[in-house]
């Protein structure tokens, strides 16, 4: 579980420089090799904290919702933050 934690912020973190940082300097720098490093970073970490997720609700008893809300939360910025103070935490 405390993996779980550790890669939601890893996750949360890779996806707010992917979006703040990295695509910015993309659009408006002509900069395309900050995303060419942090994309596939992301999709990484984006992948490995599903999979834990989903091996969670087996192995640690965390139920199905929680898991998409967890999926979800993935998928917009900050909310990876918000799962792991908001649910993880419980667990």
């Amino acid at each position: 579980m405390k993996m779980l934690r550790f890669i939601s912020i890893l996750e949360g973190t890779s996806l707010l420089l992917l979006l703040f940082i990295a695509v910015p300097l993309k659009r408006l720098m002509d900069m395309p090799e900050y995303v060419s490093i942090i994309g596939p970073v992301h999709g990484g970490l984006f992948i490995l904290f599903n999979i834990l997720l989903a091996l969670s609700v087996s192995r640690y008893g965390v139920s199905s919702k929680h898991a998409l809300i967890g999926f979800v939360a993935s998928l917009l910025p900050f909310g990876s933050y918000v799962f792991k103070a908001k649910i993880l935490n419980k667990y």
